[in-house]
């Protein structure tokens, strides 16, 4: 297979960015360099894993979960189907939550997927310690591999907990700040998503039906493990600042809302008034 027959059969599959994808395959399954593939798009690379892996990219399978593995705030993290595939947007709440956070802080983050939030802290700062619950064990195990691959397992603890059971054993208070990026799209709009977001686990995805039950549990329920001094820093939908402001003033919350780098509404940063 050449890269240029590649590239068309991904395009007519209605990939959306052909070219690096199909790169990212040849690089991976192919052991084609760079400078060798664009030099000579036309060149054949005998691999029937490559084959496979176009195959599946056609099926719009996530490339994230083709490759294995993806990089998030520089940092390399396993994925699979187990997870939500990390997204760079999330990198704003990362960032957003380093700059606010005092020595020593300790971090409580809901909905771990890959883990790649927490670890992303933990490697920044190595004063942070992190919490992070999951309700699914394939899940968990995945985050803790990757805290392993990125040398934070000693500081990124992972524990099975259900946020809406209200099963977390933590004092209250104990924590200066809580993250999240939570399951946000409300039920009805799941439908619509494009082929790859469908193929990542529901749960990750459904916010239930107007994409706020999540926020609302945590504003309202988790808040009370927030230090007096500390923050919620929430990743939400582009279209959810004047909700998710509403909820914050609701549970006595101060909201600044912070844009990503394509101008979109990103990340809600709240403080107790």
């Amino acid at each position: 297979m050449t890269y240029r027959e590649a590239v068309d059969i991904l395009k007519k599959n209605g990939v959306d960015s052909p070219e690096f994808d199909a790169a990212e395959l040849f690089y991976r399954f192919a052991r084609a360099s760079r400078s060798s593939l664009f030099a000579d798009p036309l060149k054949s690379y005998s691999s029937p894993e490559l084959i496979s892996a176009v195959e599946k990219r056609a099926q719009r399978l996530p490339l994230q979960y083709i490759l294995g593995e993806w990089e998030f705030y520089g940092l390399s993290f396993e994925v699979s189907e187990a997870c939500l595939c990390p997204r760079a947007d999330t990198e704003i709440t990362v960032f957003e939550t380093l700059k606010r956070l005092g020595e020593n802080s300790r971090v409580l983050e809901l909905c771990t997927g890959s883990g790649c939030i927490p670890i992303a802290l933990c490697h920044e700062r190595a004063d942070l310690r992190t919490v992070s619950t999951d309700i699914f064990d394939d899940t968990l195990a995945l985050a803790r591999r990757n805290a392993e691959r990125n040398g934070v397992s000693d500081r990124a603890l992972f524990i099975k907990s259900d946020i809406f059971a209200r099963d977390l054993d933590e004092s209250e208070e104990s924590f200066d700040a809580i993250v999240s990026n939570p399951p946000y799209i409300p039920t009805d709009d799941l439908a619509s998503l494009s082929p790859e977001v469908q193929c990542e686990p529901k749960a990750a995805l459904d916010g239930g039906g107007d994409g706020l039950i999540f926020y609302r549990e945590i504003l309202g329920y988790y808040k009370k493990y927030l230090k007096p001094s500390g923050f919620i820093a929430l990743e939400i939908g582009y279209d959810q600042a004047k909700d998710i402001t509403a909820l914050a003033k609701e549970n006595s919350f101060d909201c600044t809302i912070i844009k990503d780098l394509g101008g979109n509404d990103r990340c809600a940063v709240c403080r107790p008034k």
